[in-house]
């Protein structure tokens, strides 16, 4: 099954062509070096939906900033995650990369960052006022994977883990404004050298407003393979309605999920979903079971 699950990051290569011709920074609208850095770069693979950027940058501490930044402009509540690592060899351990949240692109601009340090240090780092000295709250977490960063109204919330292990969370409450500029940042703490890192499983979520109502109102679905031997998740599918219990079919080459109470195959070759044949069944929920040999379907149909 690892074979499998691994050839399907090969699968349909064209498609992931097409997309990073048409989205070049992947989920981002832009990269720009901020303060006293060299010129850095950021490049998306779309076949493995990873980031790697490179960059340099004098600090990001007392009141100016030196990093190279991938962004976009966001409103309202978010959360941001990734796995992220350096894949540069260093021995600055005050390099850093990360998640920022800035109120503007100047060097000098009120900003929050969840930052890895080189030296594993992993801290809640930010800026209350344009041209404050930078302040700082460590998570008491070395050596993190997965780093979140999560915006409701103007707290700013911090979760880290170890590989394998559970969050751990810092928060501070701080008015950047509403509009802000979103993204993963790398800073080498030195504007005459580069670092570089790789961030994978890059998740920008809107969270579900106050007065959504369960199962009336839907935030959209997404279909994800997750390769267990690396870690990396790729979201094969997006959908704005609800996709409920997907399950492998017997053969490795489709999924199986329900959906608005039908049932759907998804070919994993095409990348995309058909309706299966359940006769007058068309109220059907998550309960569905494959037999081993693939050759029956168990359903739970709702009859009105």
């Amino acid at each position: 099954m690892k074979k499998k699950i691994f050839l399907l990051f090969i699968m349909a290569a064209m498609l992931a062509k097409l997309h990073a011709q048409q989205y070049p920074l992947g989920i981002f609208d832009a990269q720009t070096d901020v303060g006293n850095a060299r010129p850095g770069n950021s490049v998306y693979n779309a076949a493995m939906q990873q980031y790697t950027i490179q960059g340099s940058g004098a600090n990001i501490w007392s009141t100016h900033d030196g990093f190279h930044f991938l962004y976009k402009k966001m409103k309202g509540d978010f959360i941001l995650r990734a796995n992220v690592r350096f894949i540069s060899a260093s021995a600055e351990g005050h390099r850093k990369i990360g998640w920022m949240v800035r109120s503007s692109l100047d060097s000098t601009a009120s900003f929050v960052s969840g930052a890895v340090h080189g030296d594993g240090l992993t801290s809640l780092q930010f800026r209350r006022k344009t041209r404050d000295t930078v302040a700082e709250i460590h998570t008491g977490v070395k050596d993190v994977a997965v780093i979140q960063l999560e915006r409701k109204g103007n707290a700013y919330i911090l979760s880290v883990a170890a590989e394998g292990e559970l969050f751990s969370s810092k928060r501070v409450e701080l008015d950047l404004g509403n509009d802000v500029y979103v993204g993963l940042f790398v800073c080498a703490h030195n504007p005459a050298v580069y670092e570089q890192a790789v961030f994978n499983n890059v998740r920008i979520i809107t969270p579900a407003w106050p007065a959504l109502v369960p199962y009336h109102d839907y935030l959209g679905s997404q279909l994800e393979i997750l390769d267990i031997a690396s870690g990396n998740s790729k979201i094969i599918f997006q959908s704005s309605r609800s996709l409920q219990a997907p399950n492998w079919m017997p053969g490795g080459k489709k999924l199986l999920y329900n959906s608005d109470g039908l049932i759907y195959t998804f070919d994993l070759n095409t990348l995309t979903p058909a309706v299966l044949n359940t006769g007058s069944a068309t109220h059907n929920n998550n309960d569905h079971v494959i037999s081993f040999d693939g050759k029956m379907l168990g359903i739970s149909n709702h009859i009105n």
